[in-house]
Parts: structure tokens; sequence; C-alpha cells
């Protein structure tokens, strides 16, 4: 099938299910997505843009991907995001990584049994410190095969419970039974059993995935190993790089209904006599919507053209890390937008404003953090700029690849040294700053391909004003101490009224 009718008959099938057969505001407000609508979803077989086309997929075309998962966020963020857990979390590691006597059967369940996979990685007292994981395989001789026992607890991975297939990382364990540094990831067959799910999670948002406490002691047969190319940690990087790079996806389908409902609603409503949309306050965050939905577009193309599922995107930390991180944090603010611009009404979980704010705000905290990932945006850039012996970022910035047109828009602005020893704050603000940079520099090439000039022209203004403000607060800002003995002398009754203050 044509790409183009088969988007096209997912797009009619996710309306038709979430907006006539049953009201996807309902729905949202139970945990979980009844098994007939899940049927009907996955009967469209959206899984299959992930698999190459000789194990009987549509190709793995990242393109193809992306308006997918457009498509799914459109109408659902959670159904985006469980798309996206599923591809770019196993099936595309699987594809890269996996030996070939296993792929086939694997993506035959996905194609025609509709089977769903998911990645554990995070433990309780492990979080964004990944390499320090404590679950454990070691590899065993059983009679004439090879096996890996691997043992640990894993929690917050999406689909608790319910997927078919896990891909888990371990470490190595030693007969002193020490930890190895580097990274093994393991195919389950959930049908083997030996994951128990010992809690779900009552998750704020997203309630149409479970979420939870995993407790593993499996078995793998040796063929189930994912085989790196250099290193397990590389792989890891490849897996979560790839995966960052492809969040566009989630978020454009996202954006455009955030802003497609904040104008109707606008253009709708009157407030003091005329439309709501006249008012300039509105205006403004009408087009800070349209703007995010602009760089979101220029996102999508960049990785559609840079990151074929073939590619190693393990040394594409800055790019991945920019697009993950702007990605979630305009989403986050499309959706406090719309939730001000519809009032009270959509201070609702059955309302899309309410639940689009709930939903959108973990984006910026799984797969890396966003206060850290800005931080490591910075260390890469400063890093390159040591090996260089550049202190100007300027000067830098403009013979970037990601950057160097965007760079002339801001000669004066970032034309100032950069101290290589920056506290791990200043560092966050950095990256902040940088990630606005690229992002203009992706809008400008997306310009390039003939995209709505207009709104380009919106989006470079409103990206300009962002990073002259940062850069503003990042070159004046002194950093107070936290003042750890709070309590003493903080009553504000205490100062004017002490007599009150100490009556009982």
């Amino acid at each position: 099938m044509e790409f183009s009718k088969f988007i096209s008959r997912y797009k009619e099938k996710l309306n038709e299910l979430f907006n006539k057969e049953e009201d996807i505001n309902e729905l949202s407000l139970s945990r979980g997505l009844p098994e007939d609508i899940f049927q009907q979803v996955m009967e469209c077989k959206p899984l299959s843009v992930f698999i190459p086309k000789e194990y009987g997929g549509r190709g793995a075309l990242t393109h193809e991907a992306l308006a997918m998962l457009e498509a799914s966020s459109y109408e659902s963020l959670p159904l985006s995001l469980m798309m996206g857990i599923n591809g770019a979390l196993f099936l595309q590691p699987v594809a890269n990584y996996g030996s070939e006597e296993i792929k086939k059967p694997i993506f035959d369940r996905f194609l025609y049994e509709q089977n769903m996979g998911g990645l554990m990685i995070t433990e309780p007292d492990f979080g964004s410190d990944a390499l320090r994981m404590e679950t454990s395989f070691d590899k065993v001789q059983n009679g004439d095969d090879i096996v890996y026992n691997v043992k640990g607890t894993k929690h917050w991975a999406g689909l608790t419970g319910a997927a078919d297939y896990w891909l888990i990382t371990a470490r190595r364990k030693s007969k002193t039974g020490k930890l190895g540094r580097d990274i093994g990831f393991f195919i389950h067959d959930s049908r083997r059993g030996g994951i128990e799910v010992e809690e779900y999670y009552k998750n704020l948002g997203l309630y149409m995935l479970p979420y939870g406490r995993n407790k593993i002691n499996i078995t793998v047969p040796e063929a189930y190993r994912l085989q790196p190319k250099s290193t397990g940690i590389k792989m890891m990087l490849d897996t979560l790089h790839r995966s960052r790079l492809q969040f566009p996806g989630m978020g454009i389908g996202f954006l455009k209904r955030m802003m497609v409902e904040g104008v109707t609603h606008c253009k709708n409503r009157s407030v003091g006599g005329q439309s709501l949309f006249n008012y300039d306050q509105v205006k403004k965050r009408l087009n800070r919507l349209q703007s995010s939905f602009t760089v979101c577009s220029a996102m999508c193309a960049y990785t559609s053209k840079n990151v074929p599922i073939d590619k190693d995107a393990s040394g594409m930390d800055i790019a991945a890390n920019t697009i993950k991180t702007y990605t979630t944090d305009v989403m986050q603010q499309a959706a406090q937008s719309l939730l001000q611009l519809t009032g009270a009404k959509g201070y609702r979980l059955d309302h899309i404003a309410g639940r689009a704010l709930i939903d959108s705000r973990p984006f910026q905290i799984f797969e890396g953090s966003n206060d850290i990932l800005y931080q490591q945006i910075s260390e890469a850039v400063l890093k390159r700029m040591r090996r260089m012996k550049l202190d100007n970022l300027y000067q830098f910035l403009s013979d970037f690849k990601l950057t160097e047109r965007a760079s002339d828009y801001f000669s004066e602005v970032l034309d100032f040294k950069i101290d290589n020893k920056l506290a791990q704050d200043r560092l966050v603000e950095l990256g902040r700053i940088l990630s606005r940079v690229i992002s203009l520099e992706f809008t400008l090439r997306l310009s390039d391909k003939g995209f709505n000039q207009q709104l380009i022209e919106n989006t470079i203004q409103t990206l300009r004003g962002d990073v002259e403000r940062m850069v503003t607060t990042f070159i004046n800002e002194n950093t107070p101490d936290v003042v750890e003995n709070y309590e003493e002398s903080s009553s504000w009754l205490e100062s004017i009224a002490p007599k009150y203050a100490h009556s009982s």
C-alpha cells in the first residue's frame, strides 16, 4: 500500500474510534485502552513502519515512522507514546542488533498477532544514573546451549504487565559478585514467565499506559541477546539518541492539536464584547503555539533526512538532546497556554487542555531529564571548544555544523567568552540557549524546502527573542545559595506581632 493511503487510512480509523464510536474525553478517564479499540487500532498495522521490508514491514523509513507518530499524537498523546515505545525502544534495536535467527519470528508476531514490546532500563535506586544499574546477568552452559540468567528490579517501564516482549538491560556479574561496566541487552518473551509485577503505579497522567515495579528473574537463550557492533554502552546510546531524535514525531501532532484547539476556541469565544482572538496577549500565545509547531516540523525534517534506520546515532548527542529537550519543553508550554486560553472549563481531566497538561509533563522527565540533557549539551559544546582551543562562543558556533547559519542572527548577542569551569546550573542555562540556536538552524533549513514563510519569519523572531532574554539572564545571573537554616527567624507573624506568634 502506498504510504499516502496507509497514513490516511490510519488517521481516519483513529478519528472514527476516538471521536465517533467512542469519546476520547471519556476514554481518558479510565486506565488502559479497551481491548476492542486496541485491536482496531492495531489492525491498521501502525508498527509496520518500524519493520524492514525483508521481514514484511513497510521498510523502517524514518519519515513514515514520524508521520505515524504524528497522526497518533494528534488524537491521543498516550497512544503516540505507546507506538514510540514499541518502535524506537524495541523494534528498531531488534532490527539493528538482533540475530537473524530471531528477527522474523518476533516481527511476525508484531505484524500478525498485534504484539507489543517495551524497554526496561530504569531501576528504583538508579534513575538517571543508568550505568550504575544493579540488574545483573551471568552466562551459563546449559547442555549444548548457552543461556543468560538475568536478575534484578526495573520500574517505570511503559507497558508494564502488558508487553509481549521486553528488552532488558543488565551488567555482567563476575564470580566474585562484582558488576562489569558494560551493558548487555536481552530480549525476553513474556510467555516464558520470570517477570513479576510487584506494584502498578498510579501514574498522574498517560492513563493509557501501565507503569510499575518489576522483579526480574529470567533465563534468556543466547540468540536473544542483542549483539553490539562495539560496546553495549554505545549500543544503548544509539538506541536512546535515536529515540530522542524521533520525539518530534510525537510532538508535532500534539502541538498541531493544541494550535487548532487554541485558534478555534479563541475565534469562537467572546470576552468583553469582542472575540478573544482579537486580544494582543491571546495573539502572543497563539503565535508561540505556531512557532513551536514550526520548529517541531523542522526537527521532523532534520531527523527524516539525517537518521535512517541503519545510521549509528550514538555520536549524535547534541542534536538528539536538543531535539528532545526543546520538543518536550514546548509541548508543556503549549498545554499551559491552551489551558490558560480555555479557562476554567479546561481545568478538567475530561477536557483536552487539562489532559494535555498532565500527559505532556512527563515527556520532560523520561528518557533523560531535561535539566540533565541541557547540561550535557553544554558539556559537549565546551569539550569541542577546548579541543579547538576556542573560548568565544560565537566564534565556535559560526563554524559548527548545527549552528553555522543560525549564529549569524546572534553575532553580537553570543560574542562573549565562556568559562570552561561553569557551575552545573550555569551549564543547564547555557544548554537552553544552545538548544534555541540549534532549533533556529533547523528552522532555516526547513525554510529552504518551501515551508510556510510567514510561519518561518514569526518563528525566527520568537527564537531570537528567547535567546536574547536567556543570554541576558545568563551573563548577569548570580545564583544565591540555599539557606539550610531556613526555619530560623522566618516567621512573618513573629516579625510583626511577637506576642501573637508565641501565644497558644
